[in-house]
């Protein structure tokens, strides 16, 4: 998770940077989910902080109430940002830097994730799994800006940009509302890298793998 907060913090700034420098609303919106990304992983480590466990499900809830809110805003905030460049024919400048940071997050993040799972498999760590999941799951925010950004490089098509941040945005709500619902979507599950699960990917259901392929 230390690595993540790193990783997050370099990566939002460089891209937020890129995204001014070149006008794209798809690298704002990227490295504005970075940040978010490094309080969710604070979060994480908050509540590992606790040995209390009772106060740690409440800090943790409190926690997940608030970078619930941010991602809300920040999907309001693209709504808005995109439909105004879409009415104003307003599109981004290509970005060198933009497209190695997105090409860099589509390698590497992933790639921590599968690592975080096996941890966790091993660890029994149930708190890491789901982060590694949440991981997972922002690689579709990647994979899409970095979609939109190629877009712009190669046809020039200006209106690629905002609609590629628009397809951010039911993912930013969907987490946003799972914050601000505080649910923890790890409760119950165990941790696991067996084929049967996806190497961690999926839930681990009782009796789907026996415990040694862990």
């Amino acid at each position: 998770m230390v690595v993540t907060l790193l990783y997050n913090i370099v990566e939002g700034i460089i891209s937020i940077s890129a995204g001014i420098v070149s006008g794209s609303i798809v690298l704002l919106s990227f490295g504005a989910d970075s940040y978010l990304e490094v309080l969710a992983a604070g979060a994480v480590l908050w509540r590992l902080s606790y040995r209390d466990e009772e106060a740690g499900e409440r800090a943790e809830e409190r926690a997940l109430r608030v970078v619930g809110a941010t991602f809300l805003i920040l999907a309001g905030a693209v709504v808005f940002q995109s439909t105004y460049a879409l009415s104003e024919a307003e599109g981004a400048q290509t970005s060198v830097t933009g497209l190695l940071v997105l090409i860099a997050s589509a390698i590497f993040m992933p790639a921590l994730s599968i690592a975080k799972l096996w941890v966790a498999a091993r660890t029994g760590m149930n708190v890491l799994a789901a982060e590694a999941k949440e991981t997972i799951a922002c690689s579709y925010l990647t994979f899409t800006a970095l979609a939109g950004i190629i877009a712009v490089f190669l046809l020039g098509w200006w209106w690629i940009d905002p609609i590629a941040a628009l397809l951010m945005v039911p993912w930013l709500v969907k987490e946003g509302m799972d914050g601000v619902r505080a649910d923890a979507c790890f409760d119950g599950e165990r941790p696991c890298f067996c084929r049967a699960c996806f190497f961690g990917v999926r839930s681990c259901q009782p009796g789907c793998c026996a415990p040694a392929c862990c």
